[in-house]
């Protein structure tokens, strides 16, 4: 069994079992208009390219990439570190060479090149922590999986998601618009890699410098409020079954910041929302991020603000939920969450 890195993360299993009950019995405040409803880009091009990807497999690796839809491999979205690093569906040291192109192509057609950067960026990390001899036997940028879930078409519901250590990105569409781009995860570990072959890589600079510097640049008073604990935020709350449960507006509020600090809070947004998404998705993203009361938004920040030191926060606005926790104390260990409580997995708000 791999280590933890101090780290007790949830049973998948049982995070999934609990997960469909507490996400029917969440109350949603009210979004506004339904993503499923409107929806955020065609889903043309994500579509033919998910069909060419699953027409280059062989009979035996399209069954284990797709799964039924809405069942318990796609509520049960995982980005953690349990058993073998091994996610449901075809991982990329499964497939061919050919196999991956059509996989990257796939990935392509909702990423950005700095979203595809960025994912790699991940996938690479687990490269380092196996040449450390830190679960080298589990570990490699190749154990990653692509998986398919229900029947892609451009009429009715269907996903696709991308998952492995630290790396979640679920994409759901229907009748030919894709609905949800969450939950989405970039995680890291190290963030910061000091030595060997990719000494220099951060993986996470804008989501930890861009908060450190908002935090920073907020008066005493200001941080007072949005400070909600001493200790720091160890991992996101809104995991797998609780992607709603974590959306009640703590810290401070967007009306109380000046108007640079109100600029770095975007900064922040952006790059969970949309910096990693592509064109289209990206445009769509920012007009929904920003459709609710700006001023609510609350930003909430827990532990020192120290460099090289675990921290955390959390952004709640009226349809999303950002979360970013230090499993170590050197906030080199970073995980991190984004939610469109409007549309999770591609279930609307209630």
């Amino acid at each position: 069994m791999p280590r933890s890195h101090g780290f007790a993360e949830p049973d998948r299993r049982s995070l999934v079992l609990a997960g469909a009950a507490l996400v029917a019995a969440t109350a949603v405040p009210n979004l506004g208009t339904r993503a499923a409803e409107v929806g955020l880009a065609t889903a043309a091009d994500l579509l033919a390219r998910v069909n060419q990807f699953l027409s280059s497999l062989e009979p035996e690796q399209q069954k284990v990439a797709a799964f039924a839809w809405d069942g318990p491999e796609w509520r049960g979205w995982n980005y953690f570190g349990s058993g073998d690093f091994i996610k449901p569906g075809l991982r990329l040291e499964q497939m061919t060479a050919l196999q991956k192109v059509a996989a990257w192509d796939l990935l392509a057609t909702v990423l950005s090149v700095n979203g595809l950067t960025k994912a790699k960026n991940v996938m690479t990390l687990q490269d380092v922590l196996a040449a450390r001899g830190d679960g080298a036997s589990g570990r490699s940028s190749a154990r990653f999986s692509f998986a398919v879930f229900g029947a892609p078409s451009d009429k009715g519901a269907w996903g696709f998601r991308l998952e492995g250590h630290h790396l979640s990105l679920s994409i759901a569409a229907r009748d030919g618009r894709i609905i949800s781009v969450t939950p989405s995860s970039f995680s890291a570990n190290p963030n910061r890699v000091e030595s060997g072959t990719h000494a220099g890589l951060v993986t996470l600079k804008g989501e930890e410098a861009l908060a450190r510097r908002l935090f920073a640049d907020l008066a005493p008073k200001q941080q007072g409020r949005a400070r909600l604990s001493d200790s720091a935020l160890r991992n996101i709350l809104s995991y797998a079954g609780r992607e709603r449960a974590n959306g009640e507006k703590v810290g401070l509020a967007a009306a109380d910041l000046g108007s640079a600090q109100r600029d770095l809070l975007w900064q922040l947004i952006d790059t969970y929302t949309a910096e990693h998404l592509s064109p289209p998705l990206a445009s769509a993203q920012k007009t929904r991020v920003t459709s609710g009361d700006r001023d609510a938004v609350h930003f909430a920040w827990y532990g020192p603000n120290t460099v090289e030191t675990a921290f955390g926060y959390r952004v709640i606005g009226d349809g999303f939920v950002i979360e970013m926790g230090s499993v170590d104390q050197a906030a080199q260990h970073l995980h991190t969450i984004y939610h469109d409580l409007a549309s999770v997995l591609g279930r609307s708000a209630a």
